[in-house]
């Protein structure tokens, strides 16, 4: 799953979705503790594949980055992070739409990326789950950007979608 705006809510300037700068900027989205439980209950790896291009820009420090997905990985059941700290480019294929991050997980994991889901808030989540081939779900929050074209499943929350996971 990605991070801001599924696990964390995302800033929203001008329609755009940003990530917290700094710890004291986190907040949790309400029903993520639950779904995300539910998830690793029935057996599932909770893996957060995140784009952090504000590093490479100079705009938030690693150390911040680092400290918001510790304290996550803390609260949470996360199994993992991946972190692209790059710039679009830069040219890495960890970067979503890329699907490295997810390719590298499941490689690294044993995961069977065919029986996996990859939950986003923006099209370079579903872009980056399609190429991967996972099942999609897109958390629909109306930004003012490009949309992904396609997708398995539109939903307002992580709830939602661990409800489709899950099979309820």
């Amino acid at each position: 799953m990605d991070r801001d705006g599924v696990i964390n809510r995302a800033i929203v300037r001008d329609g755009k979705p940003y990530p917290p700068a700094n710890l004291a900027a986190l907040e949790i989205l309400p029903g993520v503790a639950d779904a995300m439980c539910s998830l690793r209950e029935a057996g599932w790896m909770l893996i957060v594949v995140t784009n952090q291009p504000d590093v490479a820009r100079g705009i938030t420090s690693l150390a911040s980055v680092e400290l918001i997905n510790q304290h996550l990985q803390q609260c949470l059941p996360i199994d993992e992070f991946r972190t692209c700290f790059h710039d679009g480019s830069d040219g890495c294929t960890c970067r979503k739409p890329l699907p490295g991050s997810l390719i590298a997980a499941a490689n690294s994991h044993g995961i069977d990326l065919e029986s996996s889901y990859m939950v986003g808030d923006r099209w370079r989540d579903i872009e980056a789950g399609e190429s991967a081939g996972c099942k999609t779900i897109f958390l629909d929050y109306g930004y003012d950007e490009k949309q992904p074209k396609d997708f398995n499943h539109r939903v307002c929350s992580l709830a939602e979608a661990a409800d489709i996971i899950l099979g309820r």
